[in-house]
């Protein structure tokens, strides 16, 4: 099963989305544990890169660090302002091609807009006929708040995110545990 969250760094000229999947075996609780250990006693509902100092990302990249599975990211570029709608559309498609090259066959995604979310089943759909007759991939969406393993996602996400900002610590902290595949948009 992958989870799937995403960050993006708006430009003018060379802005960038990132869409990473943590990726874990059916049995993953330990891995919730982990998330909501770190989200502590925060007063949010669930945890977010953005959300954190240097010191609480570091302590989270080196988290996922530790947990079992890999996490495929995708980052498409060059994204024009007020294209990033284009981008995570690009992005998502090579990601269920390389979702499907490990064996996934469920995504959980982050629940956005109702449309938006018929958009992403739809491109999974799409997707899935260009992939082998026999290729199962279901896509689901569900709350962030209400599945910490989204939150896996999210720190990679954000590490992947500040490497390509000059902020290499925390992607060089989950090291082979990410795939990192470049999508032109």
């Amino acid at each position: 099963m992958a989870y799937v969250d995403e960050s993006f760094h708006e430009h003018p000229t060379a802005g960038f989305y990132v869409l990473a999947a943590a990726v874990f075996d059916r049995d993953s609780e330990g891995a919730r544990q982990t998330m909501l250990g770190l989200r502590g006693g925060r007063r949010t509902d669930k945890l977010h890169w953005n959300e954190m100092d240097a010191r609480q990302q570091t302590r989270a990249a080196q988290s996922v660090a530790r947990l079992p599975g890999v996490h495929l990211v995708t980052i498409g570029t060059p994204v024009p302002r007020k294209k990033q709608e284009r981008a995570r559309r690009a992005s998502l498609r090579r990601l269920v091609y390389e979702l499907h090259g490990v064996g996934v066959t469920q995504l959980m995604m982050e629940a956005r807009q109702d449309k938006l979310d018929r958009d992403d089943v739809q491109l999974v759909t799409d997707t899935r006929y260009d992939l082998p007759k026999d290729t199962r991939l279901r896509v689901d969406h569900q709350r962030g708040a209400a599945e910490p393993l989204f939150w896996v996602a999210d720190i990679v996400a954000g590490a992947v995110r500040a490497d390509r900002e000059g902020v290499g610590i925390y992607r060089e902290i989950l090291g082979s545990l990410v795939q990192v595949f470049e999508v032109s948009c």
